[in-house]
């Protein structure tokens, strides 16, 4: 009989081999004082496997890796992983809890749904936790229904526990206990953009509403793309950007995200997931996902703030149903820019600033994707475009295009 110390270098090995060949790894965050390999002793499971650094390379800001891919699926675990993450501090909620905040998941508390379950609008109370009371958005996770899955809801309670930024919704707490998955978040009062730019009751977002909701996304991106370990968000689009009173825009759902390539390395290669539509083509050809393969989704949403059409649409005529195939022949057109615009704008934007928004998508949805802007540049393109603008000098630019457009 293998005796236990053995036993566990043989389960080391074997855990290493794995790792090296999985396409598939979901890490924690932060560094611990140790020269090699070994098992957490906080946690109560032994698939995760934690890469540790030496005392002289040590950074408190640098993430533990983990092959999460076992992941843990009882309160215990998930509440060891949250400490040995040495994360920001999350709230663990009681979900009896969370049905007293959202009036028994009424109805009329709901504020959407998906795949995942529905998202519901709570409040904690000034008796509840010790926390500030404030609105917050429950999101409840449908166990085998979902279209998310376990996988998905750790990884937004690992990434979101991890990250913190103006652009990014923030996690206040989880619940996990028995079957029940449940995120709790800061609520975004005017909810997502896909709701606010593609409703038909709801008055047209201004164009400078437009602007400032794409600048703001794109801070968001930035951060992921430039933090210490790079996330790539691999699922930008209208119904992941959440608004708050204001129109700051916030980047939620972490499910699909994924630690971006690191040192030499050029991309990771993944299982493909997102959405038709707003995908890199090149990540849907190879599975090969770059930080660039978000600059290709930010381009199609900025296409689709510039338009007011969605990125998929099967009720226009059949050449215009791919918002990308019809629009980007027209991009660097100027004279024909407007006959894309929004119409539901009336014609009420700086015709210059419609111009270098439509660069931008033509650079961002690039085929090459070494070819697309960093976020970074992006961020700093967008920026004079939250200027005002002199309504007379550009009046009548606008009107001459949109005559000649009307022919």
């Amino acid at each position: 009989m293998m005796d236990p110390c053995a036993r566990k270098r043989e389960e080391k090995r074997m855990i290493e081999k794995d790792c090296e060949s999985s396409n598939e790894m979901r890490y924690c965050q932060r560094g611990i004082t140790l020269t090699t390999f070994i098992f957490c002793p906080a946690l109560r499971f032994h698939s995760v496997l934690i890469v540790l650094e030496s005392p002289k390379d040590q950074n408190p800001s640098e993430k533990v890796r983990k092959d999460i891919r076992k992941l843990p699926s009882n309160p215990e675990e998930v509440e060891d992983l949250r400490r040995c993450m040495a994360a920001n501090p999350l709230t663990v909620f009681a979900f009896h809890e969370l049905k007293t905040m959202t009036g028994n998941f009424r109805q009329d508390y709901m504020l959407g749904g998906g795949g995942f379950g529905n998202v519901y609008k709570g409040y904690i109370s000034e008796d509840l936790k010790g926390i500030e009371p404030i609105p917050v958005a429950v999101k409840v996770h449908d166990g085998d229904n979902s279209h998310q899955g376990h996988r998905e809801w750790l990884a937004e309670v690992i990434f979101l526990g991890q990250l913190s930024h103006p652009n990014l919704v923030k996690l206040i707490g989880y619940c996990c206990e028995d079957e029940h998955r449940v995120l709790i978040y800061e609520y975004m009062s005017r909810g997502s953009v896909e709701n606010n730019l593609f409703s038909k009751v709801l008055l047209p977002l201004p164009w400078f509403t437009r602007m400032k909701i794409a600048f703001g996304a794109a801070k968001g991106l930035a951060f992921l793309h430039e933090a210490k370990k790079p996330v790539i968000y691999r699922d930008f689009k209208t119904s992941n950007i959440l608004l708050d009173q204001e129109y700051n825009a916030k980047l939620s759902d972490f499910g699909l995200a994924k630690d971006g390539p690191e040192g030499d390395k050029s991309h990771v290669s993944t299982r493909i997931m997102g959405t038709y539509g707003y995908a890199a083509p090149e990540y849907i050809m190879t599975g090969h996902l770059t930080p660039r393969s978000d600059v290709y989704s930010f381009g199609v949403v900025l296409l689709e703030l510039l338009t007011g059409r969605k990125s998929l649409d099967k009720s226009r005529p059949a050449r215009e149903q791919n918002l990308t195939d019809w629009a980007i022949p027209l991009l660097k057109e100027k004279k024909k820019l407007a006959n894309i615009v929004d119409p539901r704008l009336g014609g009420d934007y700086p015709m210059k600033g419609v111009q270098k928004a439509a660069m931008l998508v033509y650079h961002c949805l690039n085929r090459n994707p070494k070819a697309r802007p960093l976020m970074r540049d992006i961020v700093d393109s967008l920026e004079p475009l939250q200027a005002p603008y002199d309504v007379s000098s550009e009046m009548s630019s606008t009107l001459i295009v949109c005559s000649e457009s009307s022919k």
